[in-house]
């Protein structure tokens, strides 16, 4: 292959950017705990508004670097996170369908713990031993890297359980919502089991749609089932 050839070109930059692909997931860490989707939401108006006025709602004392913001704004713009507008030569950006997910509902859900979840110490200090799942598959990465299995160790760390868990909700209810609508699969169901159904939210909204069912069983782990909200009289 010719090295000034077009596709060995293409194919350098390719490997670039799959070499610095971590600055994506990254970068959408930082947002989320900036909780600046929220900041430019502003309870559904999503004007366009810059980093600089992003920069003041997300960090009102004013310590820190709108700059810097305006850099993480504009990459993941380029991956439709979010919509950059130029108004007068001054960047502003407003959320895409993308970056709504991250937007917390009147039930205070969205997908930003679940983009949390995935970024926690643990979960990165796993990542970089992949490579020894190849040369020796007895031991998972994460428990090479942690000392022990990952549900083992999430017990035992209650703030990450409960992130693992708030993340479930934010994934499953717009999900169950959007299914209830069309799917009457329920009907004539008298007794319901949700395996491995952690908080317990889709069977609580099963349930409300279709009060016919008579027993509910929300199925886990017993460390999981004893923090789940009681659904009245199902268990």
């Amino acid at each position: 292959m010719e090295e000034g050839s077009e596709s060995r070109k293409q194919a350098r930059l390719a490997i670039l950017e799959l070499a610095n692909m971590i600055s994506v997931p990254m970068s959408l860490n930082a947002v989320v705990r900036l909780n600046v989707a929220d900041a430019i939401w502003q309870g559904g108006s999503n004007a366009p508004i810059s980093a600089a006025q992003i920069f003041k709602r997300v960090l009102p004392a004013g310590d820190g670097d709108a700059e810097n913001l305006q850099r993480v704004l504009r990459m993941l713009a380029s991956y439709g996170v979010f919509e950059e507008h130029l108004d007068g030569g001054e960047r502003k950006y407003s959320l895409t369908d993308v970056g709504k997910t991250l937007v917390t509902d009147d039930q205070g859900l969205s997908y930003a713990p679940y983009v949390l979840q995935h970024h926690q110490d643990a979960l990165m200090r796993a990542w970089p031993l992949v490579h020894e799942a190849v040369v020796d598959p007895t031991r998972e990465p994460f428990e090479r890297a942690n000392g022990e299995a990952a549900y083992a160790y999430y017990l035992k760390q209650p703030e990450m359980n409960e992130l693992m868990v708030k993340a479930m909700s934010g994934v499953s209810v717009p999900f169950m919502r959007a299914m209830l609508e069309g799917y009457d699969g329920f009907q004539g169901v008298e007794k319901l089991v949700d395996v491995g159904g952690s908080g317990g939210d889709c069977l609580r909204m099963i349930l409300q749609k279709h009060p016919t069912v008579k027993e509910g069983i929300n199925f886990d782990l017993p460390e999981v089932v004893a923090k789940a909200p009681q659904i009245p009289g199902y268990r």
